[in-house]
């Protein structure tokens, strides 16, 4: 009986130390998990990224045609859709009076030319008269000569009115100002137009060039030192939604809309296919271009607090939190501006149950 007991005792014994063994074991690999830090060196580079902006697409030219004298629409030669040339006629205008008006200007014209031929061949008479003395008095002479020069005067008075009738005429034959396509129409054959009053609402024709576009965007004031003329960038339109089309940077506003606080930025689209439509909307990537010396880290390494924006340091096994800004980012890294240098250590996954100031005693050190 009594080995029985210290038998019994003797396994208790030995049950309760290797329980307290295995207790003291998961204590240490839980103190050792809670205090095992991953960190990495920091060092310089150079962050690429992107930012999504939406864009319209416009005419590189677009005009409203209107009638530049009161007609009426004799007819039509061109239509919506229709795509003409510079210089091309786009309709016929007709104003019997500016007709009247023409052969009344002729007629005075040639009465003019008629009076100014009679005084001229009077004066070089008189002049070759007067060459033999005493013959005509340079009293005559002179009248024959004012005589002439009033005459003259009149006949340019005459032709500058004919030729001002004769313009205005010509704006009876409507043209087109540079090649591209009619997207819109607005009168039919016989309707009254003119410049201004009842016919003048709206304009005969809009006019649009379409195998050259402009993609136009704001850029907000953050991101306009990434764009420059020449700088290049790819747009998508949702028609065309699995192709990718690319422009440059032509023109640069130079100063921010006040209402938007943002830069206007023209590129020059090519569209010689016509896929592309003026009024359509873009989703422009803008590449983001950091520069070579500032510290890219993963966000996970920034601490967003209620206090603002850290790092945490490693300094001889502690840690230290040292406050920072952001620049730009992408989908893995960000800028940060501070205190920091090439070199230091950094905690890659911060948090804030690592305090400022505590004890870091298990630090692995891996490469970003």
């Amino acid at each position: 009986m009594t080995v029985l007991v210290a038998g019994a005792a003797t396994v208790l014994q030995s049950c309760g130390s290797s329980q307290a063994e295995e207790e003291e074991g998961k204590k240490a690999a839980a103190e050792t998990s809670v205090h095992l830090v991953d960190a990495f060196p920091l060092k310089k580079e150079q962050l690429a990224s992107h930012i999504q902006i939406p864009g319209e697409l416009i005419a590189f030219q677009q005009v409203d045609i209107y009638a530049k004298v009161s007609s009426f629409v004799k007819k039509l030669h061109v239509d919506v859709g229709s795509e003409v040339r510079e210089g091309q006629l786009l309709a016929t205008m007709e104003a019997p009076e500016l007709t009247s008006q023409l052969v009344t200007s002729e007629s005075r014209l040639k009465s003019f030319e008629a009076i100014y031929q009679a005084s001229k061949a009077n004066y070089e008479r008189l002049l070759e008269t007067s060459k033999t003395p005493g013959t005509v008095s340079q009293n005559d002479l002179d009248v024959a000569l004012a005589k002439q020069r009033s005459d003259l005067a009149q006949l340019d008075a005459a032709r500058s009115a004919s030729r001002e009738i004769t313009d205005t005429r010509n704006y009876l034959e409507i043209r087109a100002p540079f090649s591209g396509i009619i997207s819109a129409r607005n009168v039919s054959t016989g309707a009254y137009v003119g410049p201004s009053g009842k016919g003048s609402e709206f304009p005969l024709f809009t006019l649009v060039e379409q195998r050259k576009l402009r993609l136009v965007v704001s850029v907000p004031e953050q991101y306009t030192s990434y764009l420059k003329n020449q700088s290049q960038v790819t747009f998508k339109v949702k028609s065309l939604p699995n192709q990718d089309f690319q422009a440059k940077v032509t023109r640069l506003a130079g100063a921010l809309d006040v209402r938007l606080r943002s830069q206007r930025t023209e590129m020059d689209v090519l569209n010689t296919d016509r896929k592309l439509l003026p009024g359509m909307i873009a989703e422009v990537s803008i590449p983001l271009s950091g520069n070579a010396g500032t510290f890219a880290v993963p966000k996970s390494a920034v601490l967003n607090s209620t206090q603002g924006t850290y790092v945490i340091k490693v300094v001889e096994n502690r840690a230290v939190w040292v406050p920072v800004t952001t620049g730009s980012s992408n989908t893995e890294k960000t800028e940060i501006f501070g205190d920091v240098k090439e070199g230091d250590v950094l905690v890659k996954i911060a948090n804030e149950e690592i305090r400022d100031n505590s004890d870091l005693k298990h630090v692995k050190q891996t490469a970003i």
